[in-house]
């Protein structure tokens, strides 16, 4: 099976390079990625252009205006330009382990969706991190985190934990498998059964909008917190709005309440995805 991956960016050339890099070194090489630009100038693209041309992976760049965040459209319009039936969903700030994409195909199953997880970095270990620790795998080791600065145990756990160890904290993990913008997988046919994301949903839960509708549709999420992980680099979020973020929590309150499975403004509003 093969996976197309869905990965999000607006103007972070830096991360994308480095996000894009891990795709270099995965273990299972049977993916196409697609590109999900909320509007990023030409710095990013050029990111893409040498991606592109120095790797074996085939690589669409879906691009629309910038006019303010509207990551949801975006993503909507690399569902429709994505080869695949199955999609990972990722973020350009996240760089993949070398099991990220076996770990998806591995664990896809119909009627389920994937809830992954992320080892959430400083801005300092960010910037640490070049190419060459990700070639070499160094960034991945927990050894290597904690000497440059990793403190938090439950960071630690998310990206140490192997086989049985995982597993058992998959288990016992309180938080709940959402689906999650920045590792999460699915069957495409289901996203879109669901209409995809909610375009008049902003930043602050529109990941998880979109799985609420996939719990409501009967899709079941499966739990790989600890055994599907990617590296978070740090970013400020300008674009963050607490009016906005709780008005998105009423609507999934709402979607939640009524078991509402498809949302009127998604996908089938799209006539189809602008290529560069």
């Amino acid at each position: 099976m093969k996976a197309s991956v869905i990965i999000s960016t607006y103007n972070q050339p830096q991360w994308l390079a480095k996000a894009l890099a891990g795709y270099l070194y995965q273990s299972n090489k049977n993916f196409d990625i697609v590109i999900a630009d909320d509007g990023s100038g030409e710095e990013t693209r050029e990111v893409i252009k040498r991606f592109a041309a120095s790797s074996n992976i085939p690589v669409k760049h879906v691009w629309h205006e910038d006019k303010g965040f509207r990551k949801s459209i975006i993503l909507n319009k690399a569902i429709q330009a994505a080869p695949s039936d199955y999609l990972i969903f990722t973020d350009g700030d996240c760089i993949p382990h070398p099991d990220f994409i076996d770990v998806h195909l591995s664990k896809a199953k119909p009627g389920y969706f994937v809830s992954a997880g992320y080892c959430k970095l400083s801005m300092e270990i960010s910037e640490r991190i070049s190419l060459a620790d990700i070639a070499m795998g160094q960034c991945f080791k927990s050894s290597w985190l904690i000497e440059n600065g990793l403190r938090s145990l439950s960071q630690h756990l998310k990206i140490s934990s192997k086989g049985a160890m995982a597993l058992m904290l998959d288990a016992i993990t309180p938080t709940k498998a959402t689906w999650n913008g920045c590792n999460s997988s699915g069957w495409k046919k289901d996203i879109l059964e669901v209409n995809g994301h909610n375009e008049v949903i902003e930043y602050g839960g529109q990941d998880r909008e979109m799985g609420e509708r996939l719990v409501n549709l009967g899709i079941k999420p499966r739990q790989l917190r600890h055994r599907s992980i990617t590296l978070h680099l740090d970013h400020p979020r300008g674009y963050k709005c607490e009016d906005k973020i709780r008005k998105n929590r009423e609507l999934r309150s709402r979607v939640r309440r009524e078991k509402i499975t498809r949302c009127a403004n998604g996908i089938h509003q799209l006539v189809g995805p602008e290529l560069s």
